[in-house]
């Protein structure tokens, strides 16, 4: 079973990883990403809950960086099939597809606005603990005019 997960988690980073690559953005421009989470059920309040105090904090501080350009979170409306239910998507609009894909070291900001490291690190174990499924899905606009 161990093997079987790891296997997963290892393929699941193939996979963003060339949907990252892939996903073609013009140099220099804007480049969104929309990261979904599906929670177990009865717990979405609670994910949010924790999503804006150990989460949004930091991507708040990133937009002032310049790194990012804007984050927002959408909710469904109405419910869907269990098999495509998300109760969140998060939308991050980075500076260009450079800055979305390099390396960026998160730590001394975290530690910055969360003195408290270790209760940080369990509200974010919880909040991970709480989802069924978390993806990410690299997006493009596609300009129907031409």
């Amino acid at each position: 079973m161990k093997r079987l997960m790891l296997l997963l988690v290892v393929l699941l980073i193939g996979v963003n990883a060339s949907l990252a690559q892939s996903a073609s953005a013009a140099p220099g421009q804007p480049y969104a990403i929309e990261y979904y989470y599906k929670t177990k059920w009865g717990h979405a309040d609670e994910f949010l809950k924790l999503f804006k105090k150990n989460h949004y904090p930091l991507l708040k501080k990133e937009v002032k960086m310049g790194r990012m350009v804007k984050v927002w979170m959408d909710q469904p409306r109405y419910h869907t099939t269990e098999d495509g239910r998300w109760d969140y998507r998060v939308t991050i609009v980075f500076k260009n597809s450079t800055v979305a894909n390099e390396p960026f070291e998160e730590d001394a900001l975290k530690k910055q606005l969360w003195p408290d490291q270790a209760a940080y690190e369990r509200e974010e174990l919880r909040r991970f603990e709480i989802l069924d499924a978390h993806w990410d899905l690299p997006v493009k606009t596609l300009d129907l005019e031409k």
